[in-house]
């Protein structure tokens, strides 16, 4: 029989699901079979990827940001004692889940509750630092204290130099088994005539998402080139508008977004850590505008602003003239990095 494999991406924004569908087609691939599990958008964009995958709703982190990007930190701190009542909830159901599903291994992309000593467990993260200014020493240490409670820790991103997530993903750590298996895309790169002068992709936890969609909109109402607008809000229906020389989409499925993304030029999105791996891949020109608050993305954006890579700004500071000076920047590019699945899944042959 084939080997059931309960594959758990984090309800923050949409990168986490989306980095688990080439995943989940590689164990389809390799004679697993895939069992989904998660809550919010990041279970509703996967059912509609995967609708013949058997799917779990997981206990929701409900996880929301502050409008004031100062404030960040003590929100989180405010909801962590609502979050380790939902962590243990998850434990305590994956228990029950190995039982009632016959689950033989789980892949975890962020949810910290998703693991047993009973079956082979993978982490997948690219933050083996979690940077959160001045407590950046406490977050990683709590992080990486969660990571151990997992037999691998897999990082998508090169080992060496160059690599996409900079100091996040690199990190000594001697008593956590870390494998790095390559940047990681749901998207492969194909000639296609330019379609649309701007994309703005959009995605991540409110009110944030909904505060930078209203900014864009406002801003973009004097760009003069055609511009395709993908909201990020997976709804049970795809809805599509046309306001002038704007097309709007609340959602799109991978084929659409693949297609739409190597017919754009230029490329406006947040510069969270799977659209940077997924715009390399593509090979794209982009703008980033980093979640206020979210030192990761901040840190990135700011990295590969330094390496003459991809522009970014501040949310607040953002105007359309910031725009102009893109073609100073070299744009995104692949590392032409092949993952080995079947040496990366081995850990749930042998056990």
């Amino acid at each position: 029989m084939k080997k059931r494999i309960l594959i758990a991406p984090l309800n923050w924004g949409l990168g986490h699901a989306t980095r688990c569908i080439p995943i989940i087609n590689a164990l389809i691939d390799n004679n697993f079979t895939p069992i989904i599990a998660s809550d919010g958008m990041a279970l509703k964009l996967l059912i509609k990827e995967f609708p013949e995958l058997e799917h779990i709703e997981l206990p929701a982190y409900n996880i929301t940001y502050s409008k004031n990007r100062h404030l960040f930190k003590l929100k989180l701190l405010q909801h962590s004692p609502k979050l380790l009542k939902i962590i243990k909830a998850e434990k305590n159901l994956v228990k029950q889940l190995i039982e009632t599903h016959q689950i033989d291994g789980i892949i975890s992309d962020n949810r910290l509750g998703v693991y047993s000593k009973k079956v082979p467990c993978v982490f997948i993260t690219h933050q083996l630092q979690v940077l959160s200014g001045n407590t950046t020493w406490i977050s990683t240490k709590l992080h990486l204290k969660i990571i151990k409670k997992f037999n691998e820790c897999w990082v998508p991103d090169c080992k060496g130099i160059p690599n996409l997530s900079g100091e996040l993903g690199h990190l000594n750590t001697n008593n956590i088994l870390v494998k790095y298996f390559g940047p990681l895309s749901r998207f492969n790169l194909k000639e296609s005539l330019i379609k649309n002068d701007l994309m703005v992709l959009l995605s991540g936890p409110e009110p944030q998402r909904t505060l930078l969609e209203k900014k864009l909109f406002e801003e973009l109402k004097s760009y003069s080139g055609t511009i395709l607008f993908v909201r990020g809000v997976v709804e049970d229906k795809q809805t599509v508008k046309t306001n002038n020389n704007m097309t709007i989409y609340n959602f799109m499925t991978t084929e659409n977004l693949e297609t739409s993304l190597n017919e754009s030029k230029l490329i406006i999105s947040r510069s969270g850590y799977t659209s940077v791996m997924d715009l390399a891949k593509l090979k794209k020109q982009a703008f980033f505008i980093p979640t206020p608050g979210q030192f990761e993305q901040e840190y990135l954006a700011e990295r590969l602003n330094s390496q003459g890579l991809v522009p970014s700004c501040s949310q607040d500071e953002f105007n359309i003239s910031k725009l102009e000076n893109i073609t100073n920047y070299k744009g995104l590019s692949d590392f032409d990095y092949e993952i080995n699945y079947k040496k990366l899944f081995s850990l749930f042959k042998t056990k």
